[in-house]
């Protein structure tokens, strides 16, 4: 399906649909903007009117405390926006995240087309958050964070396995932990796998940051416990879950014995991510889509058109084009491993 004038195109301050008057996920101040999650990258301060899922709206109301007016709307919900309809669509990832659907408001009886903005995405379900809903799309802008082959995840249950196994060495060598993790999304999942494993090997706390997204979990309907801040001083056996800002803090250096450390990234499954963080234990868990989940994800839409964003685009382009797809890469300002501090 062609069109003189596309639904989506790039502008200074983000995508923008010309047709509806709005941007989404901008990197600048707008006056309207369709934020798909709550992530840095994506839900940045100083718009004027911001329309998010109602599921993710406990979210971007902590983490967007001073836009003038936040609005939600129900997944599948369609929303008039001038002369396009909107609706948003499950995308997994962390509470609330959504795909953009945007369909031309046709006055003459034509289909209409069907643009699919994805956000952030996995495809792996979890009671953190709800489960991706695939979506039928004549153009499917997509992101590709992890959009090499060598990204294939091992079983979370295995992971965390793992993760548990390494806590309880904590505890036999006196030491504390601390597991690195993004206070938004990655948290709340890790946090849910573990309590399903209870009793742990030690006393349990998050950082503030965590916290403050644990109560918005908790307003979105989302059962997490209320766990305490860490103390000046962590006890020997105790874990605490705690951004990437904390490592080398005057806090970590305070601590005596030195705590094990340890991050829980889909970065760590790549040795020379693995390298940079020297001492630092990795765990393979990522709230994006891997190789097999981008591919399936992408045939689910069955778009004509496929617009890749942000990541391993020319891979992935060079390979679905190698399979007869109409594909193109769009620069935009996402960052993925600078999203969550």
């Amino acid at each position: 399906m062609s069109r003189s004038l596309p639904l989506v195109v790039r502008r200074p301050e983000g995508l923008y649909c010309p047709e509806g008057g709005f941007f989404i996920d901008p990197w600048r101040p707008v006056d309207r903007a369709v934020i798909t999650h709550g992530h840095a990258d994506h839900a940045r301060p100083g718009h004027g009117h911001v329309l998010c899922s109602m599921r993710g709206l406990p979210v971007l109301k902590a983490r967007l405390a001073e836009t003038p007016s936040l609005q939600g709307l129900g997944f599948g919900q369609r929303l008039r926006l001038q002369d396009v309809w909107v609706s948003l669509h499950p995308a997994s990832h962390v509470l609330g995240a959504s795909q953009v659907l945007i369909e031309s408001a046709s006055t003459t009886g034509s289909p209409a087309e069907r643009w699919l903005v994805s956000g952030d995405y996995r495809v792996e379900n979890d009671p953190s958050c709800d489960a991706f809903e695939p979506v039928r799309a004549d153009v499917f802008i997509s992101e590709t964070t992890f959009g090499l082959p060598i990204y294939r995840w091992p079983k979370v249950a295995d992971e965390i396995a793992s993760l548990l196994r390494w806590w309880q060495d904590c505890c036999d060598e006196g030491r504390a932990a601390v597991l690195y993790t993004y206070a938004l999304g990655k948290a709340q999942r890790v946090l849910l796998a573990l309590l399903q494993q209870a009793p742990l090997p030690g006393p349990l706390f998050v950082h503030a940051s965590v916290a403050r997204m644990n109560q918005a979990y908790r307003e979105a309907g989302i059962a997490l416990p209320e766990l305490a801040t860490p103390p000046a001083l962590l006890p020997p056996g105790a874990m605490v879950l705690a951004p990437m800002a904390v490592q080398g803090s005057g806090w970590m250096q305070r601590q005596r014995p030195s705590p094990a450390e340890a991050m829980v990234s889909g970065w760590m499954l790549v040795r020379g991510h693995r390298r940079r963080h020297a001492g630092v234990r990795g765990f393979v868990i990522s709230d994006h889509a891997d190789w097999p989940g981008l591919l399936w994800a992408i045939d689910q839409t069955q778009a004509s058109r496929l617009v890749l964003t942000h990541g391993q685009t020319s891979s992935m382009a060079r390979y679905l084009k190698d399979r007869g797809h109409d594909v193109e890469t769009l620069e935009t300002e996402f960052d993925a491993q600078a999203a969550d501090v």
